[in-house]
């Protein structure tokens, strides 16, 4: 592995470090026990103890570190290990091995959220230079990219603790920018089972594709209502809630009436709102239109419609003490800014009360795609702020 250098000693160090995280594959498919295993190794070099927290089947686990005093709250820094494929992506250069040119740093997950997970871990020998009056909690989370389903599990343990961080930065990539608030998300998966026939005789078969066709038009009808009748927040790029219809797949050949098919939709809410009242919307249509539709014709036929992934939005408020606290050791007099992505904030937030903020070096229109970079002026930025937030915690505390 190469792992380019910047001439800064300290910069080295940061880059070797992100060098190892973008080596280890963590697409979020295959296991990340390497990279968990290598993180637990070097915070053990420092004296620390890591928690894991696995999943059902032992081939993930979310990692948790208290440094600092264990009977205090402190400040979380939080990221997730895994990231999205690079199937079927043109790179022009090895996506698993770190590569500098022209001021940026390219590799899968430098932006989303490897670079992030760096920073806080070349900042652990400051740490340990002086004693934390509030501890640094580090949490490094599996399969946020599913859903953020693997933090749920470390969530339930986290409740169990009697000393739980006061506060948390979420790393996702914002070009350092502090955001208090972002979408919701809930997704479906929708199964009709139609009725074969022969397509020179549709009126004896149920045909499942036309049928979903019907339901995505309702489902369009109820985004376009949005506009009109649902919450609009400007302080979002897209400021209202979103539905969206992604994969559908049915039908066998042009001559039978398709007996099955499937697709896949999402909504993105705002945070004042949850998924049901678009919901319900949708299984109404269902069952007094579709339906008895279907089951004129046969009985046997049905739809069904199965929750998927989904996390709750964030919504800190604007003067939150983790939003002033992060903008003083940004030194960051701008207002925080909300974003349509979601992240793991929301649901540290609901399921454990920790407030929370997103936070991090690189921007999210270089996420997922090939050629994935982080500037290193980014890079470097994030360094120093927590730089700045260990100093501040080894001096203060969580005064401000």
């Amino acid at each position: 592995m190469s792992i380019p250098e910047a001439g800064d000693q300290a910069q080295d160090e940061l880059y070797q470090l992100l060098g190892e995280l973008i080596a280890f594959d963590t697409t979020s498919r295959n296991s990340n026990l390497d990279l968990i295993a290598w993180v637990k190794d070097y915070l053990a070099g420092f004296g620390i103890d890591s928690l894991l927290v696995h999943d059902e089947t032992g081939a993930k686990a979310n990692l948790y570190a208290t440094i600092g005093p264990p009977d205090k709250p402190g400040v979380m820094l939080s990221g997730h290990t895994d990231v999205v494929p690079v199937d079927g992506q043109d790179w022009s250069t090895d996506p698993f091995v770190l590569s500098r040119k022209d001021g940026a740093l390219f590799g899968r997950g430098t932006a989303d959220m490897k670079g992030f997970i760096a920073c806080a871990l070349a900042k652990v020998p400051q740490m340990m230079e002086k004693p934390l009056l509030a501890p640094v909690h580090l949490a490094f989370s599996y399969d946020e990219e599913i859903g953020c389903i693997g933090v749920r599990r470390l969530l339930d343990v986290l409740t169990q603790q009697p000393v739980k961080p006061a506060m948390g930065i979420i790393g996702e990539p914002t070009t350092m920018k502090v955001i208090n608030a972002h979408k919701g998300k809930q997704s479906w998966r929708v199964h009709i089972r139609g009725r074969a026939a022969h397509s020179a005789y549709p009126v004896e078969g149920v045909n499942a594709v036309e049928i979903a066709a019907d339901l995505i038009c309702h489902i369009r009808n109820v985004y376009k209502t949005v506009h009109e009748h649902g919450l609009i927040d400007d302080g979002y790029r897209v400021p209202h809630s979103t539905l969206h219809v992604g994969p559908i797949e049915g039908g066998r050949a042009l001559n039978i009436v398709p007996d099955a098919c499937e697709f896949r939709f999402e909504l993105r809410h705002l945070p004042e709102e949850t998924a049901d009242s678009y919901f319900q919307q949708i299984a109404s249509y269902v069952d007094h239109e579709l339906l008895p539709r279907m089951h004129a014709v046969d009985p046997q036929t049905s739809i069904s419609i199965e929750p998927l992934a989904g996390y709750p939005g964030l919504n800190t408020p604007a003067d939150a003490p983790v939003v002033r606290f992060v903008q003083m050791l940004l030194e960051d007099n701008n207002n925080p800014e909300k974003i349509s992505f979601g992240s793991e904030a929301g649901l540290f937030g609901d399921q454990v009360k920790i407030p929370c903020v997103v936070c991090g070096p690189g921007s999210i229109l270089q996420a997922h795609r090939p050629d994935e970079y982080v500037e290193e002026a980014q890079l470097m930025q994030c360094w120093r702020f927590i730089g700045r937030l260990v100093s501040h915690l080894q001096s203060r505390g969580l005064q401000h």
